[in-house]
Order: structure tokens, then C-alpha cells, then sequence
């Protein structure tokens, strides 16, 4: 039987491909800790759950194709606390962050088409693209830069004919990096300089560390007509589960295709919409203390990870992820030996390998992403067990 291009060009997710490895390590008795996937082990608010036990509707209807009135009032005003005025015909609730990206390249985007895209970036993008038929133009940013833009004539000769979007993820996902207003202002020229979309991937708004300031594209006035901001209830209020994302942008026009799309798949899951206008009522307080726990893990990783010999990692101001250079040749190799041949006091570390975070080939081969989204803890317990694997792994002959 054959099966078509687009499907065979995919990637299997280097998030998700190796749980297999993870479920035999877990049979053979072994605790794996998962700095995997951003899965947070912080409590959703309760506001979710009792939102939805006190649902009481005789029928469980289809919602509109846009969201539930109610979703959309707690963004609208959710979005003022950021100084970004919405209104209703300038959002969609999409299934999760993931649609809202989808139907953006579908929108934006012909076949053959390209999506500027600073690398390393979250690995979906590609994934997305590529079903699509869209391409993925990689800016190529460095560890030792912070991950931070290059020059904006080096982004400029990146753009072609076939350019039609520039696409980023603030705080960075994988990098945790913050791009400063110089750097979204640089953007924001280039995409007038070009007409080019901004499509700007902000689910972890929420997770700035070090004192740093957050602006979001949705601040930048001249560019309000071409700028689409994804976002997402899953990071930011521990409600991976929930799938309801968002898509707000200025240019109705945009709204209006989009909304065909939505039309498409008829709606968003009632009830996790219901439970969703209760998440974005909750109070700051309990971002702020978010915020203030991922920043403790933050360093308590790092500084483990710091003590491995050989390790590079650059300090991540934001998200809950870091990009960590390890001194081997081969990242996923390791993370499969890791699982399949290693313990330490009965337990293992899983990470994502890095390679599919990039599009340039060759790059980030030797690297993982690690998402510190356990206690402190386990946090150094998972350090622990990756540098007595790194050891283990060389003795066995690896390189």
C-alpha cells in the first residue's frame, strides 16, 4: 500500500519517539525522570476542574466554530493586563496552541512557500510545516550569543521570493531565551521592509526570569496588522490536557480566513472551554508563584548540569527549557543508552534530542533539550544520573 509524500517527508516527534524506551525502562523496575516534555507537575488551578463538575446542561452541544463567549471575555480581558486591547472578531480558540500554528501556515502559506524561523526551535514547527508542503528558512542562533537574533542583514539574506512569515517562539522554546525590543523592533522592520507576517508563538509569556522585561509583538504598534499571536492555556496554567489554544491578530481579514479552517473542523471541546474561561480569571498570585518556582528549578538544574565535565549550556532566561551541549557525538544515542543499559540508585534520566531542533543540517546532533519541570529534588537526581551516565556511556566505548 502506498502512502502519500507529505506524510513519508514527516519526522516521527524526537519528543515522543523514544517513550517506547522509557515504558521497558519502567517495566525492568527502573524510575525514569522525564526532562523529556514540558509536562508540568504544578497543580492546575482549581478553578478547571470545578468549573466543568458544575456544568449542567441537558445537551452537550457543538460551541461556535470561533469559542465560547465566555472563553473569549476572560481573554479579551486577560490580553488588557498586557496593555493589548482585543475584541471578538480579533480571536479564535483553536485545539491547542498546535491548530492555532497549523492554521496560521495554512492561511499564510502556498506550497513551496518558506517560514523564516530562528534555530534551534520547537521541533512541531517543522513537523507542522512540512504536512503543509511549507518550507522551514532557519536563522541559525548560537549558544554563545544566548541564543539571541544575528544581524538583521544576515536575516535579510534569508528572505526570498518565497518568503512569507517570520515565525518565533518568546521565551524560547527550546533556548529559554528573552528577545529584547531591539531585537522584535529589527523584526518588526524587516517585516515591513518585506511584507512578511509576524507569527509570534507566546504560551510561556508568563515565565521571565532575572528581573528581565517582557514585550510582547502585540506591543508594537506598527506592525499590529500583520502580527499573529499564538498562545495557549497548557504551560501557563499547568493545563496541558485541556488543548485549548488561541489565535488574536488586528487583521480581521486574517480572522476571517482562518475562521474558514475552524468552520472545517466544526469546534473547540465544549467543556474544556468551560473549564478554560475559568483559568484565564485566575489570580496573578498564582503566576507569580509559577514563575517563581521554575526560576528556583532553573538554577538547581543548571548549576548540576554545570558540574558535568564537558557540558556547554548557556543560562535560559525564560520558558522552562535549556539547550545543553554534552561530549558525546551522538545526542540520541546517548539518550537511548541511558534508558536501555543505565541506572544510577535504581533510576535514569530521558531527554529530547536536539537534532530535529534545527533545519540546518549537521547542527545540534550533540545536543538535548532538558525541561526542568520536576521538583528540586528530582531535578539533581536526574543531573546526578546523567553524569554517571555520561561516564558509563564513554567507558562502554562511545564517542
Amino acid at each position: 500500500m502506498r502512502y502519500s509524500k507529505r506524510v513519508g517527508s514527516m519526522q516521527a516527534s524526537p519528543v515522543r519517539k523514544l517513550v517506547p524506551y522509557a515504558t521497558a525502562a519502567k517495566k525492568k523496575g527502573i524510575k525514569v525522570y522525564h526532562l523529556n516534555i514540558g509536562q508540568p507537575d504544578i497543580k492546575t488551578p482549581e478553578g478547571f476542574m470545578k468549573a466543568i463538575r458544575e456544568f449542567d446542561e441537558d445537551v452537550l452541544a457543538y460551541a461556535d466554530s470561533v469559542g465560547s463567549d465566555d472563553l473569549l471575555d476572560a481573554m479579551i480581558k486577560y490580553y488588557k493586563s498586557y496593555d493589548m486591547e482585543f475584541n471578538h472578531e480579533e480571536l479564535l480558540i483553536t485545539n491547542g496552541g498546535s491548530e492555532a500554528l497549523l492554521f496560521a501556515m495554512m492561511t499564510l502559506c502556498n506550497p513551496g512557500e518558506n517560514i523564516l524561523v530562528p534555530e534551534p526551535f520547537y521541533t512541531n514547527y517543522n513537523g507542522f510545516a512540512t504536512c503543509v508542503d511549507v518550507e522551514i528558512n532557519p536563522i541559525t542562533t548560537l549558544a554563545e550569543n544566548g541564543f539571541h537574533l544575528p544581524a538583521k542583514e544576515e536575516i535579510l539574506a534569508r528572505v526570498d521570493e518565497k518568503t512569507r512569515a517570520i515565525l518565533l517562539s518568546n521565551p524560547g522554546n527550546p533556548t529559554g531565551a528573552i528577545y529584547t525590543l531591539e531585537e522584535m523592533k529589527m523584526l518588526a522592520e524587516i517585516a515591513i521592509e518585506k511584507d512578511l507576517w509576524i507569527i509570534s508563538d507566546e504560551v510561556y509569556r508568563e515565565f521571565v526570569y532575572d528581573g528581565l522585561k517582557y514585550t510582547s509583538f502585540g506591543n508594537l504598534e506598527n506592525v499590529q496588522d500583520r502580527v499573529i499571536i499564538v498562545d495557549s492555556v497548557s504551560k501557563r496554567y499547568s493545563a496541558c490536557g485541556a488543548r485549548i489554544g488561541s489565535l488574536a491578530c488586528k487583521n480581521k481579514d486574517f480572522i476571517a480566513q482562518v475562521l474558514k479552517l475552524c468552520q472545517g473542523r466544526l469546534c473547540v471541546p465544549t467543556l474544556e472551554m468551560v473549564g478554560s474561561a475559568e483559568l484565564y480569571k485566575t489570580p496573578k498570585s498564582y503566576l507569580e508563584e509559577v514563575n517563581k518556582e521554575y526560576c528556583h528549578r532553573r538554577d538547581v538544574l543548571y548549576d548540576a548540569i554545570m558540574e558535568i565535565p564537558g557540558v556547554v549550556c548557556e543560562k535560559p532566561t525564560g520558558a522552562f527549557y535549556m539547550q545543553v551541549k554534552l561530549p558525546v557525538e551522538n545526542a540520541e544515542d546517548f539518550v537511548i543508552f541511558m534508558l536501555n543499559e543505565f541506572s544510577h540508585n535504581g533510576a535514569t534520566t530521558m531527554a529530547t534530542p536536539a537534532e530535529n531542533f534545527y533545519a540546518t543540517p549537521g547542527l545540534g546532533r550533540d545536543e538535548v533539550r532538558l525541561a526542568y519541570i520536576l521538583n528540586a529534588d528530582d531535578l539533581k537526581a536526574a543531573a546526578e544520573c546523567m553524569k554517571y551516565g555520561l561516564e558509563a556511556y564513554k567507558a562502554a566505548g562511545h564517542k
